[in-house]
């Protein structure tokens, strides 16, 4: 997978990152997201389909992110 997405943070600075994968778990979308600035420090979020544009949102249940954080760890490992 070779995807590339510009996020605007908190501060409205722009960060790209590529996305290193997604999965569904429960009928739900998740995409995990490496930032390109040479962080080793992946991020998870939420999809959401809004229309023809995906949305992405921060996953705020910990129970929730537990699950898709093991999910995304299995797939690693697959690879």
């Amino acid at each position: 997978m070779d995807k590339k997405i510009t996020l605007i943070g908190e501060n409205g600075e722009s960060v790209d990152f590529e996305i290193i994968a997604d999965f569904e778990i429960n009928d739900t979308e998740y995409a995990v997201l490496l930032p390109l600035d040479g962080s080793d420090e992946a991020v998870i979020f939420k999809v959401i389909e809004d229309g023809d544009d995906p949305i992405l949102e921060p996953i705020e249940d910990e129970d929730e992110f537990q699950m898709a954080s093991e999910v995304f760890f299995e797939l690693m490992d697959e690879e």
